[in-house]
């Protein structure tokens, strides 16, 4: 039980937050107070990699692009821009279908090391998501880098997408578990395998975690699965509305647990009602704040004719 939501809820969250008010109100002028002097001094420790100068646009990259419809589609989904001119942000993700979320082989790794030494100055940083990230990628070696990545089947054009979902260990590995969570991530990625349809749903997170303590942060997914034990059986309880971003808040539980083989079809009616309901450019979170639970419950809990 050592989670912070756990002493929230035995103090209760006004007392946690008078303490937590407390304890700012002594410190919060003291000796870890960061001046911009300090804050210079640690920046003396990192060194900047030796970029080169490069224009903001690539005739290679331009190329490419137009050519190859499978990099393009890669490229809108997991590149994103750099604060320096002719350099971008590259994410291999680690959710193709049929693999743990986050899974990679000790032949994958010591093959993306040396991809990033060739393409990113040697810098690989491991995301939240559970993704790798190529922090300084220059934009008109972007195309050579994402053909080996695809020799790998490490070039998955998900980020972002319903398919890239956040998901623990569970039960196959995991002692604490109630649940296991990695077939039903694959059994979600199977449904929705069809890419152009993850297009058209766009940014969505599910998260899934085998058990209250939460390592998946399922409370916090846009869609969250907790793995449940009702007498023995392993069920699932869905929840809709969390989000870690800017807008933070926690989902709220749909209703009864699920068997395993539902979960599919859950996710695919909650889907359904966000595309029929969604104003044009809205994300499923916007979606379902604006319209709240009740059309989303409504469609999965309907009985059958």
């Amino acid at each position: 039980k050592a989670r912070i939501k756990i002493l929230v809820k035995e103090t209760g969250p006004e007392a946690f937050r008078d303490k937590v008010h407390a304890e700012w109100e002594k410190i919060k002028d003291g000796a870890m107070t960061l001046t911009d002097a300090e804050i210079e001094r640690c920046r003396s420790f990192f060194t900047a990699p030796p970029y080169r100068e490069l224009p903001e646009t690539s005739p290679e990259l331009e190329q490419a692009l137009a050519s190859d419809l499978l990099f393009a589609s890669w490229y809108q989904q997991n590149v994103r821009p750099h604060q320096r001119s002719g350099y971008a942000i590259a994410t291999l993700s680690l959710k193709e279908t049929g693999i743990a979320p986050g899974d990679i082989s000790a032949e994958q790794m010591n093959f993306v090391a040396d991809l990033a030494d060739l393409y990113s100055f040697g810098e690989m940083r491991i995301s939240h998501q559970q993704n790798l990230v190529f922090t300084d990628v220059e934009k008109g070696q972007l195309y050579a880098l994402w053909k080996q990545l695809s020799t790998q089947s490490l070039g998955t054009p998900n980020l972002g997408l319903l398919t890239d979902l956040i998901c623990c260990p569970g039960g196959d590995f995991c002692a604490l578990a109630n649940a296991k969570s990695i077939p039903i991530a694959e059994s979600i990625q199977r449904q929705f395998s069809d890419q152009a349809l993850l297009q058209d749903i766009g940014e969505l997170a599910i998260n899934i975690s085998g058990c209250m303590n939460a390592c998946g942060h399922h409370h916090v997914g846009n869609i969250g699965i907790l793995g449940v034990d009702k007498k023995g059986e392993e069920f699932y309880q869905v929840s809709l509305g969390g989000s870690a971003g800017n807008r933070t808040s926690l989902g709220a539980i749909m209703g009864p647990a699920f068997a395993q083989e539902e979960i599919p079809a859950v996710i695919e009616k909650i889907v359904a009602v966000y595309r029929e309901h969604r104003d044009p450019g809205e994300a499923f979170i916007e979606t379902y704040d604006r319209i709240g639970m009740t059309p989303f419950k409504e469609r999965v809990y309907a009985k059958a004719d």
